[in-house]
């Protein structure tokens, strides 16, 4: 794994998630008490989370209305034992980085 710049700071607005697409992965980052960064794709039916409504924690997936965890990746109805990818995020001077 390896620290990769993904976003300047200001790109997403506090409440708000953004996708990004970095090293062949589409990460959603969200700007949430700090930012956290999972992997974008629902499991449903591969719909991007990013867009998604968030409260607290929890973002819900715009297309079927399933809900993430967006720091832990956990979905937290239907079925269990379903998890996204998360990785590290650094707020740096020069911006936010992931550890993909």
């Amino acid at each position: 794994m390896a620290w990769k710049k993904i976003a300047e700071k200001s790109e997403i607005e506090s409440g708000k998630g953004k996708a990004f697409k970095i090293d062949g992965k589409q990460i959603a980052v969200f700007n949430q008490d700090g930012f956290h960064a999972m992997d974008d794709l629902c499991v449903h039916q591969d719909g991007s989370i990013a867009p998604g409504k968030l409260e607290g924690n929890i973002v819900e997936c715009p297309l079927h209305f399933w809900k993430y965890n967006i720091k832990t990746g956990e979905l937290v109805d239907y079925l269990k034992d379903i998890k996204l990818e998360t990785y590290q995020v650094q707020s740096r001077d020069d911006g936010l980085y992931v550890d993909i």
